[in-house]
């Protein structure tokens, strides 16, 4: 066999294992990239089943919050934000701007609803009302389960961000546009608490 030959074979057996990891790393991101865009849908169906609670809510304490007028459209125009946002996010959670936008606007509808719920309080009908109890306890199960959806949203994107961080998928990410992914965390402590909707 001849030098010649031996190095072009060499350099083949070389290309086709680079070729292989290319490929391999690759799928791994594009893997991971659709494990967090399932983990936000999970987050997205729990969203839009609280989307779906708050007017009812709303509906029900209105008979009781007369003079809360005000109080009642800053949480529907909280929640419609915060809903368009969602399908904005859902159509690509692989886009950290929309990401970020529904961050922020569920953080507007996080204010608004404890301010409901602030007002709620000072109205004893209404806090005894039997739907509102039931409305309320649904809205609490439904808080919990966005939050562990979200965890588990976060845990998918830490591990796809740090594959695609990482020497040497950085090149296999750049080249093939892998951009960073977003996490859903509230930065600000007093954020982070849940409505308080207990009527008890």
């Amino acid at each position: 066999m001849s030098t010649a030959l031996i190095v072009l074979l060499a350099l083949a057996a070389g290309v086709a294992v680079v070729a292989l990891w290319v490929a391999g790393a690759y799928n791994r991101l594009v893997a991971l990239r659709n494990r967090f865009k399932n983990a936000f849908a999970q987050i997205d169906v729990q969203l839009k089943r609280r989307y779906d609670l708050i007017p009812n809510l709303v509906e029900t304490a209105r008979g009781y919050l007369k003079h809360e007028h005000s109080t009642l459209e800053d949480v529907i125009k909280a929640r419609n934000i915060a809903f368009a946002a969602s399908q904005a996010a859902a159509a690509n959670p692989a886009d950290a701007s929309t990401v970020k936008s529904l961050i922020g606007a569920e953080t507007g509808l996080a204010g608004a609803m404890s301010r409901l719920m602030v007002v709620a309080e000072q109205y004893p009908d209404l806090k005894a009302n039997q739907n509102m109890m039931q409305l309320t306890e649904e809205l609490t199960s439904t808080e919990n389960k966005i939050a562990f959806a979200r965890q588990a949203y976060n845990d998918s994107v830490m591990v796809y961000n740090t594959s695609r961080e990482t020497f040497p998928n950085n090149f296999i990410a750049g080249a093939f546009n892998f951009a960073e992914a977003q996490l859903f965390q509230i930065d600000n402590a007093a954020e982070r608490a849940a409505p308080k909707v207990s009527f008890s």
